[in-house]
């Protein structure tokens, strides 16, 4: 069978490449921390970038950030120049739009790109519930739909390649408004005594109804404060990545202004 690779197995990738893995595709995991970290799930992960390498025909890249993402593509683990049986590469990060777009010139034209990038947090990775925004050559996202079908349950196209990643983003800006505004209402609730799971449910049947606020006790990272190393900063690095592919002479004084509140986020 096809060997499906997922590079980068945190909070996404790791439900990711089980749901692939439940589904019955040859797949393997790669990730940078110790292998005891995965449990029973070692022996579907790769001890080394070669290792991965080796008959890898699809990619995923499930990492933080654009760094994360050279360092698989390009430099720490080299993955592209270790392979020559790779025919996809599948972009699901949350990137820069502009950084997606040049990716292009940078990969060899005999393997196919598509950006996926996913939404629904870890939650839905976990019960196989992903949404994903696609952007590629249709022909190019037909051969992974398969793969999609195991790991998500909604699939919007969104055009050429680069163009998941912009409506990703987009999604995202509007994702970190409503975060930003639940914690802000539900902190100044506190100072006014309203109990919280009240003002949840009367937000969630009413004009307040975000898909935060609705899911907020299962979010994994709902109550969090925010830290350059979990879930909150990357939220803010989300809105750079907006940012870095907002149209010329947009207005950016609410991404920056969402930036500075989600920087003063403490935990709840």
């Amino acid at each position: 069978m096809p060997k499906i690779g997922i590079a980068g197995c945190g909070r996404m990738g790791f439900p990711m490449a089980k749901a692939l893995r439940d589904a019955g595709f040859n797949t393997q995991g790669f990730d940078v921390r110790p292998m005891t970290e995965f449990g029973s799930f070692q022996g579907s992960m790769a001890l080394t970038p070669t290792d991965f390498a080796a008959d890898l025909t699809t990619l995923f890249t499930v990492v933080r950030d654009q760094q994360q993402t050279d360092d698989v593509l390009f430099n720490d683990q080299k993955l592209i120049a270790k392979t020559d049986s790779l025919t996809h590469i599948v972009i699901s990060s949350t990137l820069s739009p502009k950084y997606v777009r040049e990716l292009r010139a940078r990969v060899p034209l005999h393997i196919k790109l598509i950006d996926a990038p996913m939404s629904g947090a870890a939650i839905a990775a976990e019960e196989k519930h992903l949404s994903f925004m696609l952007g590629g050559e249709p022909e190019d996202i037909a051969h992974i739909q398969p793969y999609l079908d195991a790991m998500g349950k909604h699939f919007h196209l969104m055009g050429g390649f680069g163009a998941g990643m912009a409506a990703k983003v987009l999604n995202n800006l509007l994702a970190a408004s409503s975060t930003v505004a639940t914690r802000l209402v539900l902190d100044w609730a506190d100072e006014l005594g309203i109990e919280e799971t009240r003002l949840l449910d009367l937000m969630h049947t009413s004009s307040g109804q975000t898909w935060f606020g609705s899911n907020f006790n299962d979010i994994e990272f709902a109550r969090d404060g925010f830290d350059t190393e979990n879930t909150i900063s990357i939220l803010k690095k989300d809105v750079e990545a907006a940012m870095d592919g907002a149209p010329d002479n947009a207005d950016v004084n609410l991404p920056l202004t969402l930036i500075a509140m989600i920087e003063k986020l403490r935990p709840r």
